[in-house]
């Protein structure tokens, strides 16, 4: 009997040339792990939205699902689930579907309502496709969870 092919994975560990492939395969009962060196670069290419945390030196990551809804003139009406990627003590930055732009205000709410927040749009990217969105807090937020 052949072995069976169980999975593939690609196991990467930070730094370039520094991964390798794991192949399982099932042979008269027991699993077996073959390990083989890659070469190269395993690291990802930046999203979108951490092309455009670089440009703010303070972003944390955040992982923060939220509603961004817009509440500029003209744009009534317009929501969407997203997550907030990046924060900073007076910023969000998120990926968005959204025709949002430069000056267009915001409300920035999460499931529990603890984050109510106004913001308007102090940026936005567009890479690989994709937009991110830089949003800059209008007013104090109390339960925001990065302080300066």
């Amino acid at each position: 009997m052949e072995p069976v092919l169980v999975g593939v994975c690609l196991i990467a560990s930070q730094g370039i040339g520094n991964a390798w492939a794991a192949t399982i395969t099932r042979d008269r009962g027991q699993l077996a792990v073959s390990r083989e060196s890659q070469s190269g670069s395993v690291l990802a290419e930046p999203t979108c939205v951490e092309k455009l945390a670089e440009l703010f030196p303070g972003a944390s990551p955040v992982r923060l699902p939220v509603k961004v809804a817009t509440v500029s003139a003209g744009r009534r009406g317009l929501q969407e689930q997203t997550l907030i990627e990046y924060g900073t003590p007076q910023e969000v930055l998120f990926a968005s579907t959204l025709p949002l732009e430069f000056e267009d205000r915001l409300r920035v709410t999460n499931s529990d309502g603890s984050l109510d927040a106004r913001a308007v749009v102090v940026a936005v990217r567009y890479h690989g496709g994709r937009k991110a969105i830089a949003a800059r807090f209008v007013g104090e937020v109390e339960n925001w969870i990065i302080k300066p």
